[in-house]
């Protein structure tokens, strides 16, 4: 009797659980290099965006108009801020100085040292700490906000760079109130340190004031102005990279403000401690 029965067909399970553990296998080989790749790519994107705002910064025509409106915009929200907050840091610097230099007989050079300290760090890193935590994430805002709301590629379908219609005349409005705010903490700074040295600590004032250049120079200054405009570029750039990319609605803008304080603060201090070893090495 022939049996009618066909044979059964080979299953394919087994091919099927061989290629999952192939990729399994390939997704945890290659894992590492995928999470290294997300930082690369930002990182990549934002020197890509740095260029792109170098070019266009010469290419005319200028958005005057948008570069005072910021200007005027930053300045309004920094100048008061950066007053208050200079002036405790400047007081802690000289009530600690005047102790150390009372103690070895020294108090009349109380004048150079805070003018060193007002000068060389503690007027630079306030005005970017001030321009970077109201001007900064509100620009940030501002360009996340046109971003979800596509904006920015409506200006591209009408021929409309937002590099240069957007980014550049923010990025330049930071730099300028980063410099120009650094001299106003740094000459309310010297100033707040001089009413407490001389009506606190009895510091005789003729020497205060006559001793605020000796350690002080040219090249100091000159410094001073230089770390005050490289924070203040930096954090325009930071600033508006985060505006620009931003993703996820508004959630998104939010997360984006947030990394931008937080990538401006890490910033300054690797431009300050870079800007400032290069200084020291260079005066000497």
């Amino acid at each position: 009797m022939v049996s009618t029965d066909t044979p059964a067909k080979p299953t394919s399970e087994p091919v099927a659980e061989a290629a999952d553990e192939s990729v399994d296998l390939k997704d945890e080989l290659f894992k590492p290099a995928s999470v290294l790749a997300t930082p690369l790519r930002e990182v990549g994107s934002f020197f890509a965006m740095s260029l792109d705002t170098a070019v266009q910064l010469a290419h005319p025509p200028f958005a005057w108009r948008e570069f005072v409106q910021q200007c005027w915009f930053v300045a309004r929200v920094s100048i008061v801020p950066g007053l208050l907050l200079t002036v405790p840091f400047s007081v802690i610097v000289t009530f600690i100085l005047d102790i150390l230099l009372g103690e070895i007989g020294a108090a009349d050079l109380s004048g150079a040292g805070a003018a060193l300290a007002t000068v060389t760090q503690t007027g630079p890193i306030t005005s970017v700490l001030v321009v970077g935590g109201a001007g900064a994430t509100a620009m940030c805002a501002d360009l996340g906000a046109r971003t979800i709301r596509e904006e920015l590629d409506a200006m591209r379908v009408m021929g409309i760079n937002p590099i240069q219609r957007l980014v550049v005349p923010r990025v330049l409005a930071l730099t300028l109130n980063a410099f120009l705010l650094n001299s106003i903490v740094c000459i309310a700074g010297v100033i707040g340190s001089y009413f407490f040295a001389v009506d606190f600590q009895h510091v005789v004032p003729g020497a205060f004031a006559d001793s605020l250049t000796t350690l002080m120079g040219l090249p100091e200054i000159v410094l001073c102005f230089l770390k005050a405009i490289m924070f203040g570029l930096a954090a325009g750039l930071i600033a508006c990279y985060k505006g620009i990319t931003v993703g996820g609605g508004p959630q998104g803008v939010g997360n984006a403000v947030n990394e931008t304080v937080i990538y401006t603060f890490v910033a300054l201090f690797v431009i300050n401690v870079l800007v400032t070893g290069v200084g020291v090495g260079a005066t000497k």
